[in-house]
């Protein structure tokens, strides 16, 4: 199969894992990494070998047909309407948007186009989300009743280098976290009808205790803990809590309740992890792989399937409807929080397609 062109602008601190990662699909050809920052892509380039390019010259390259959107998210829209402008496909880090309204604006552009559109996160691809996908199909928890989804910290100012932007309209513990969970929540269950939740921010600034600014003080723009319910369309209803404001706790990240038992999903910031399953009456068994690219991180099998969907003329799975409607729900809990009332979802998703259909031994293929 004819490898795709990649090219991808923004260096930042994501942009190394995706680089290292890509080396694993043949079907990605990385044409060319560019910054407005062009000192930064140089680094990246010399760094895997991969040619530094300004962002203009990328768009330009009737070579690239996906840009892989890296940039910041307050940057994410406006850098994939220029991909789309340029005629190419764009592949965006999470999340599609900072706001639904600009994340439809985004959609809206590529369908106009008759071009495709993806977000992170594909870590719902990895070995450990597809197991769990693999047993909720097979119907061993029965009828889905409810579960828990839960990410809690003190916050990424302890160890990112410039994590000032986690404070600000596009950040919070929702919008950097949140994707992960919801997006694998909707890979097990399905779409999100409804949304409750309560939205609040316990301080306005924040200390930074990580290199190269430790000691400095950022303040803090956006809600920092969120809590809510979830009522997917499939009738069951999920716990969510998002946080920066949390020194520690014992919950694990995703736990699921069927008529039949209940099954413990793996960190879904992380393609694999122990899956373990109780079925009613006994007792919590751990779960063999039954799905590869669960044993390292693949952050770029989600533009991996992209770009075999493009040569396929399939439905990509990380693709736009899935990360608009992630986006939509997100957003419903600051707005439910606000007015006090529950949000009903107006997008709609597929389930993505398991990944085993298109796997040809054990490789992502056609």
């Amino acid at each position: 199969m004819e490898p795709v062109g990649i090219g991808i602008i923004g260096c930042g601190n994501i942009s190394g894992a995706y680089l290292k990662a890509m080396a694993s699909f043949p079907i990605l050809d990385v044409r060319g990494v560019a910054d407005l920052n062009h000192d930064l892509a140089v680094a990246r380039a010399n760094e895997f070998n991969v040619p530094a390019r300004r962002i203009d010259e990328l768009l330009a390259d009737p070579r690239v047909e996906i840009i892989v959107n890296l940039t910041i998210p307050k940057a994410h829209v406006a850098v994939g309407l220029q991909a789309l402008e340029a005629g190419k496909h764009a592949y965006s880090e999470k999340p599609l948007g900072i706001n639904f309204a600009e994340g439809k604006r985004l959609a809206d552009a590529a369908k106009a186009r008759g071009l495709r559109i993806g977000a992170a996160p594909d870590t719902f691809l990895g070995g450990g989300h597809q197991t769990a996908r693999t047993l909720i199909d097979q119907g061993v928890i029965g009828q889905a009743v409810g579960g828990t989804a839960t990410f809690m910290c003190p916050g990424h100012e302890r160890w990112h280098p410039n994590p000032a932007f986690y404070y600000e309209v596009g950040g919070g513990p929702m919008l950097d976290m949140g994707p992960y969970y919801i997006t694998d929540l909707v890979n097990l269950f399905g779409p999100v009808a409804q949304v409750a939740g309560f939205a609040v921010t316990p301080r306005k600034e924040r200390v930074i205790t990580s290199e190269p600014r430790n000691g400095e003080h950022i303040p803090v723009h956006v809600p920092t803990h969120v809590a809510g319910l979830m009522a997917f369309v499939n009738g069951a209803v999920v716990q969510i809590g998002m946080s920066f404001d949390v020194a520690g706790h014992r919950h694990v990240p995703l736990e699921l309740y069927g008529t039949e038992g209940t099954l413990i999903v793996p960190d879904p910031n992380h393609f694999g992890g122990d899956v373990e399953v109780l079925r009613k009456g006994g007792t919590f068994e751990l779960q063999q792989p039954t799905a590869p690219y669960g044993d390292g991180n693949y952050r770029s099998i989600g533009v991996a399937d992209m770009a075999h969907a493009i040569r396929s003329n399939r439905t990509h799975r990380a693709n736009g409807d899935l990360a608009l409607h992630v986006l939509e729900v997100m957003e419903a809990f600051h707005t439910a929080s606000a007015s006090g009332r529950t949000v009903n979802i107006s997008t709609q998703t597929e389930r993505p397609a398991p990944l085993a259909q298109s796997l040809v031994d054990g490789r992502l293929a056609k």
